[in-house]
C-alpha cells in the first residue's frame, strides 16, 4: 500500500483486492474506512495512551473524593490482536453522614488506572484509591486522616487526600480535600481567635495533557465540607483544577466533571446531612500515526469518537468496556 493511499482524507485506505466498508457502530463522528479481508494491511506497532479512572465520590458531612488514577504510557501492540478498553464510572455521593463509593478502574491493555478513593463521612477517614479521598468531619477531638494513592506506581498515578479537623464544638470541625492527580488535597484548618473561622480542605490539582490536540487539565480532587451551622464562619473547600467538585457547608456539593476522572465535593450539615457529589467518569485516549491503518474493529460496548488530526488517528473513549483490534 502506498503512503498516498493511506493518507487520503477521512481515513480511507485503498489497495488492490476486494474493498469492504467497515460497519458503523452508531457513531456519527466515525470516519469512513475500509479493510481488506477483515484485517488491517498496515497495522501500527505502538499506541500512545492516556488512561484516567473514575473519580471517587464526596462524603456526607465529610471529605472530598479523590481523583481517579491518571496514567500515560506507549503500549506495544500487534496486528490482528484484541486489547481491552474499559472506562471506569465515577463513585456515587454519600448520604446521611456516610461515605460514598470509590470510582472504578479504567484499563487499556496492560495499563490500569485505579479508581479514586471516596471521601470520608462523619467520623470516617478518607479511603485509598488512585488518589486518596479526603478525611470526613470528626465530631469528637482528633485529626481524621485522608486516604493515600494506592497501589503505588511510577510515576505516581495520584496523591493523598487531606486531613480533617475534629471537635465537640461544631465551630471547630471540617473535612479534608480529595487528592488530585498532580497534588495532595489540602488539610482542613481552623483559625485562632474569636470567632473561629473553619476552612475545609480544597481538592488537589489535576494534570494537563495535550494528547487530544490542545492542553486540557483533568483529574482534580473534590473539596471538603464544613458545618453550615457555624456559618458565616465556615467555608467549604474548592474543587481541584481539572474538574474537581466543590465542597459545601449544607445540603449540596459539586459533582466531579464527567470524563475527567475528578473527585466529587463533600456536603455538610444545616438542618440535615447533605449529599456528597458524584465522582466524574473516567476517560481513555488512544492515538498513533496516521501513516498506519485505522483500528480493524471496536467493540459495540464502547462509546467513542474518532478523528484524523492530519498527523494522528485519535480515539477518545468515554464509557463502556469491550475490546479493540489493531
Amino acid at each position: 500500500m502506498s503512503r498516498f493511499d493511506r493518507a487520503l482524507s477521512g481515513g480511507m485506505s485503498i489497495a488492490s483486492g476486494s474493498l469492504a466498508p467497515r460497519k458503523r457502530r452508531g457513531n456519527t463522528n466515525q470516519a469512513n474506512d475500509f479493510w481488506i479481508g477483515g484485517g488491517a494491511s498496515n497495522p501500527t506497532t505502538s499506541i500512545e495512551s492516556l488512561v484516567i479512572a473514575g473519580g471517587g465520590a464526596g462524603g456526607s458531612y465529610g471529605g472530598g473524593g479523590g481523583a481517579g488514577g491518571y496514567r500515560t504510557q506507549t503500549i506495544t501492540v500487534a496486528g490482528g490482536t484484541l486489547y481491552t478498553v474499559t472506562i471506569g464510572a465515577g463513585g456515587s455521593g454519600g448520604t446521611g453522614g456516610n461515605a460514598g463509593t470509590n470510582g472504578a478502574d479504567s484499563i487499556f491493555s496492560t495499563l490500569t488506572s485505579t479508581g479514586g478513593g471516596k471521601g470520608g463521612g462523619a467520623d470516617l477517614n478518607g479511603t485509598n484509591g488512585g488518589s486518596g479521598g479526603g478525611a470526613g468531619i470528626k465530631t469528637t477531638a482528633g485529626t481524621p486522616t485522608g486516604g493515600s494513592s494506592s497501589p503505588a506506581t511510577t510515576p505516581a498515578q495520584g496523591f493523598y487526600g487531606g486531613n480533617g479537623v475534629g471537635s465537640t464544638d461544631l465551630n471547630y470541625r471540617n473535612g479534608g480535600g480529595g487528592g488530585g492527580s498532580s497534588a495532595q488535597g489540602t488539610n482542613g484548618a481552623v483559625s485562632v481567635g474569636f470567632p473561629a473561622l473553619t476552612v475545609a480542605g480544597s481538592g488537589g490539582a489535576g494534570t494537563s495533557s495535550s494528547i487530544t490536540g490542545s492542553a486540557v487539565v483533568r483529574a482534580g480532587g473534590g473539596g471538603g465540607a464544613a458545618d453550615g451551622r457555624s456559618s458565616p464562619n465556615a467555608s467549604a473547600g474548592a474543587g481541584g483544577t481539572g474538574g474537581g467538585g466543590a465542597g459545601g457547608i449544607g445540603a449540596t456539593a459539586g459533582n466531579g466533571t464527567v470524563n475527567t476522572g475528578s473527585g466529587g465535593g463533600a456536603a455538610g450539615y444545616t438542618s440535615a446531612f447533605g449529599t456528597g457529589g458524584n465522582g466524574g467518569a473516567g476517560f481513555v485516549v488512544l492515538r498513533y500515526s496516521n501513516m498506519y491503518d485505522q483500528l480493524t474493529s471496536i467493540g459495540a460496548g464502547l462509546t467513542y469518537t474518532y478523528s484524523n488530526t492530519g498527523v494522528y488517528h485519535l480515539y477518545q473513549f468515554t464509557s463502556g468496556s469491550d475490546t479493540i483490534k489493531v
